[in-house]
C-alpha cells in the first residue's frame, strides 16, 4: 500500500504543474485523498469487510466531495483533479494512467445487480462535468470533452466533444465551419 502511495503522489507532480511539495499534495490535494481512502475502502470491500469499506468511502466523500464506491476497480496513477462533484460507481473500471476532472460521472442505468458502470481504458482523459452512464467501454487513450454526455461505448484514441452552435443570429443550427 505504500508503494502504490508514493507513485499516487508521484502522479499528482506528474499531471499538475501547481504542486509545489509533498507536504501541500498530502494535505492539498483531496483527489489523491480520495483515491487513498479509496485503495483502503476497496482492499476491506475485497476482503469481506464491506460495511467498513463503505464506512470509509464514506468517510472520504464527506471529506473531499468525491464519491468513490469501494467496489470500484481502479488502476495505477490515476489522478482526479479539481475533484469536487466526482462520483465513481460500484461496478466502474478505470485503468492505468487516468485523468478525471471534477464533476465526472460514472454511473449506472439499470438498478440490477450486474455490471451497470463504465469501463474506462488505461491513458483516458475525461473533462470536467463529463458523464459516462451504463456500462459503457472508454478504450485506451479516449478523450471525453467537458460536459459530455457519453451513452455508448467510445474506441481507442477517439476523441468526444458535445459542443454545437444552436443559434447564431437568429438563425437555428447554423454549421459551424471548420478550421481548416
Amino acid at each position: 500500500m505504500l508503494k502504490i502511495s508514493g507513485e499516487d503522489i508521484g502522479t499528482v507532480f506528474v499531471r499538475d504543474p501547481a504542486a509545489r511539495s509533498k507536504l501541500e499534495v498530502l494535505f492539498c490535494y483531496p483527489g489523491l485523498q480520495a483515491i487513498s481512502f479509496h485503495r483502503l475502502a476497496h482492499f476491506l470491500w475485497t476482503h469481506k469487510f464491506k460495511f467498513l469499506g463503505r464506512f470509509i468511502s464514506n468517510i472520504s466523500r464527506f471529506i473531499t466531495g468525491i464519491e468513490i464506491h469501494p467496489g470500484a476497480r481502479i488502476g495505477k496513477r490515476f489522478f482526479i483533479d479539481h475533484g469536487m462533484g466526482v462520483v465513481i460507481g460500484e461496478t466502474a473500471e478505470i485503468g492505468d494512467d487516468v485523468l478525471l476532472y471534477q464533476g465526472v460521472v460514472l454511473g449506472g442505468t439499470s438498478l440490477e445487480k450486474k455490471k451497470r458502470h463504465p469501463t474506462i481504458g488505461n491513458n483516458v482523459v475525461i473533462g470536467a462535468a463529463a458523464v459516462l452512464l451504463g456500462p459503457i467501454n472508454v478504450g485506451d487513450g479516449a478523450r471525453i470533452g467537458a460536459n459530455s454526455v457519453v451513452i455508448h461505448s467510445v474506441p481507442p484514441g477517439a476523441t468526444v466533444v458535445m459542443a454545437r452552435v444552436r443559434r447564431l443570429n437568429g438563425s437555428q443550427n447554423v454549421p459551424v465551419p471548420s478550421s481548416g
